[in-house]
């Protein structure tokens, strides 16, 4: 099989016009990314349409050195842009008839430091962040208002403000809190992965402790959220580590999701509650919106094809900091 280049990105890619000032030089780590989308089709597929958020963003900890996607058959119409949160998008078709689509996107990346526990420790507590969002009108805070609302997979609901709450004591510094937060659902909830599907809403997986990362970090941002407090889904990959020993697997690692909160003197501050820790270096962000609805890798329509089969592989290969 060859796959066909649909385009090569130049390498770096640009900021959008909402991502933070260039990083400083020296990265912390370096990775290779590849992630691979397979589809087989039981009949044939005279026209598909595809909308895919594959291009990881370049911010304050994260540059984008090169990026490629290439489509088995080849892709056309192919168009380049950004979505209303900045994050990178690619849109194109196919309009000859074929039994299989196999889109695979290629990325290397520099990673930079990022705040630790000792740096997040203090600062303003979660009720005056809270009130903030209610009365400044900077550019940053109403930035930050976008993701403070009900969103199509997180609700609002006093059973999530609740849950939340037990770390969230009065006068309590926000990012503490959230920080026990992220741990509080480590420790509550067991990692299933036929517990749930896209549908579950966030209060059958509050009451049934058993999900995904992707519930884990909708569960944390509708907590969050229900208290008053920006909080963003964030979406992407995470290096896993084979046991010791072990060769790293080829496409053992998957796409993976946590969250990132809003403190006006920090900015967004990452946190993991399916690994229970602060976000550093080993998570690779694709982008980031109100919730899973808004980065979905890979969506779109064929017409034709019958039934599906789907088969997604993801490898993220550590490579030597520059």
């Amino acid at each position: 099989m060859t796959l066909t280049q649909t385009q090569q990105t130049a390498s770096p890619l640009p900021n959008t016009a909402s991502d933070a000032p260039p990083p400083p030089p020296a990265a912390c780590a370096r990775y290779l990314v590849v992630h691979q989308t397979r589809y087989g089709y039981q009949s044939a597929v005279s026209l598909s349409q595809q909308y895919l958020h594959m291009t990881p963003r370049s911010f304050d900890y994260q540059r984008t050195e090169s990026h490629r996607i290439v489509t088995e058959p080849p892709a056309e119409d192919i168009t380049d842009g950004a979505d209303y949160f900045g994050n990178l998008t690619r849109h194109f078709s196919i309009t000859a008839p074929h039994g299989h689509l196999l889109v695979h996107a290629e990325s290397t990346l520099a990673l930079y430091p990022r705040p630790t526990v000792e740096r997040i420790a203090g600062g303003a507590s979660w009720e005056r962040v809270r009130d903030r969002m209610l009365t400044d009108r900077g550019d940053a805070t109403l930035e930050a208002c976008r993701y403070l609302y009900a969103s199509p997979h997180v609700s609002l609901s006093p059973e999530l403000a609740d849950y939340a709450r037990a770390s969230f004591s009065a006068g309590r510094p926000l990012l503490d809190a959230a920080l026990d937060l992220t741990r509080r659902i480590f420790d509550d909830f067991e990692f299933d992965s036929t517990a749930t599907d896209i549908s579950t809403p966030l209060e059958q997986v509050l009451r049934g402790r058993r999900g995904v990362c992707q519930d884990f970090a909708q569960l944390m941002i509708g907590g969050l959220r229900s208290l008053g407090l920006p909080a963003r889904y964030m979406s992407g990959y995470l290096l896993t580590h084979p046991p010791e020993g072990q060769p790293r697997m080829i496409g053992a690692d998957a796409s993976h999701a946590w969250v990132s909160v809003y403190e006006p003197a920090l900015g967004w501050i990452d946190f993991d509650p399916t690994n229970r820790c602060l976000v550093q270096h080993e998570h690779i962000v694709t982008g980031w919106g109100r919730d899973f609805s808004d980065v979905t890798p890979m969506r779109g329509i064929v017409l034709g094809g019958g039934e599906q089969a789907l088969q997604v592989n993801v490898t993220v290969t550590p490579l030597e900091p520059t």
